[in-house]
């Protein structure tokens, strides 16, 4: 085979690459601000913000206090608010009423177990339902929380990507370029 065919094979291939990679870094680019912006949005209509340091659970307060006081706008807000407030305060919750922290399904076990076994500790009932009520409605809250950490984590990534496929676009392109130039200097004699 001529070198010279070889070599726009190859130059070819290069810029086709290059194509490539650029339109991937730009829908790459696409999905990572269309993930930021939806997250961000959706999370500034909850109206969502962190409580003052003192108002945090001792056991997470280290961990939280640099988002005293701010809104909720970020995927890593969302998941810190989740794991390390909500979560927090549905152990210690359950740990009020039944001396370990407790899931939604043990209290929810419990306090069915004592509506069909007849019990007439109506007290007990009572905390057990206030309390199956708190854990459902802190479960759901932390699942859509945890939900909008995880588009905003896929979002970062996605950046990331995008910044990779514009390197590798721009590397692609010198590479085809270089090609070019190579190609002009190759003999018309030359083989492979």
């Amino acid at each position: 085979m001529k070198r010279k065919n070889f070599d726009k094979i190859v130059t070819a291939v290069g810029f086709g690459l290059t194509v490539f990679l650029f339109v991937a870094a730009g829908l790459l680019n696409w999905g990572a601000s269309f993930a930021s912006d939806s997250v961000s949005s959706q999370l500034k209509n909850q109206n969502i913000s962190f409580p003052a340091e003192v108002a945090m659970p001792a056991e997470t307060k280290a961990q939280l206090a640099k988002w005293a006081e701010k809104p909720m706008i970020t995927g890593e807000m969302a998941r810190d608010y989740s794991d390390l407030f909500i979560w927090e305060h549905m152990k210690a919750s359950s740990t009020a009423v039944m001396g370990k922290p407790a899931t939604y399904s043990e209290v929810s076990s419990a306090y069915l177990g004592l509506i069909r076994g007849g019990s007439t500790d109506t007290d007990q009932i009572k905390k057990l339902g206030d309390l199956r009520e708190t854990l459902f409605m802190g479960n759901t809250l932390r699942g859509m929380l945890l939900e909008a950490y995880a588009f905003g984590t896929m979002g970062v990534i996605a950046g990331y990507g995008a910044i990779a496929a514009l390197v590798g676009a721009i590397v692609m392109l010198l590479l085809s370029v270089a090609g070019l130039m190579h190609i002009r200097r190759t003999p018309e004699s030359a083989t492979i």
